[in-house]
């Protein structure tokens, strides 16, 4: 049962539309990042086949967003932060995301409130990543 059935507030998972538009959305994001000149800097922290990334977002934000738990299935706790340690993260890195993840929700249509409620979520998690100071 979801939230939307049982009363309370709709999940954010619900809204969006289930697995397929989430995989709509990590899909043009991905895309984006790999053809628009303006995440270069994003880009290149990534491994040259964008595939296995797609699959661990996409499994990720399912379970962030209130379906199902896909990562945590696979992988455990996702553990965010020390699993991105290895990569530096600054305010560079970190705006580029934001954006990137922005226009992918605008080409998919996604509402304008749920894109502004998920920029918000995403920012407080993107701004947590950053680990060096530039």
């Amino acid at each position: 049962m979801t939230n939307a059935t049982s009363g309370q507030e709709p999940l954010a998972f619900d809204l969006i539309g289930g697995e397929a538009r989430v995989r709509e959305l990590v899909d043009r994001f991905y895309d984006l990042m790999d053809l628009e000149p303006e995440f270069a800097v994003l880009r290149s922290l990534h491994p040259q086949s964008l595939d296995g990334s797609r699959d661990k977002l996409f499994w990720f934000l399912c379970g962030w967003l209130g379906g199902p738990n896909h990562f945590i299935e696979r992988f455990g706790h996702p553990r965010l932060r020390a699993r991105h340690m290895p990569f530096e993260i600054g305010t560079q890195e970190r705006d580029q995301w934001m954006r990137c993840m922005a226009l992918a929700m605008q080409d998919i249509g996604l509402d304008e409130a749920l894109q502004m409620r998920l920029l918000q979520a995403f920012w407080q998690t993107a701004d947590w990543m950053r680990n060096v100071q530039r």
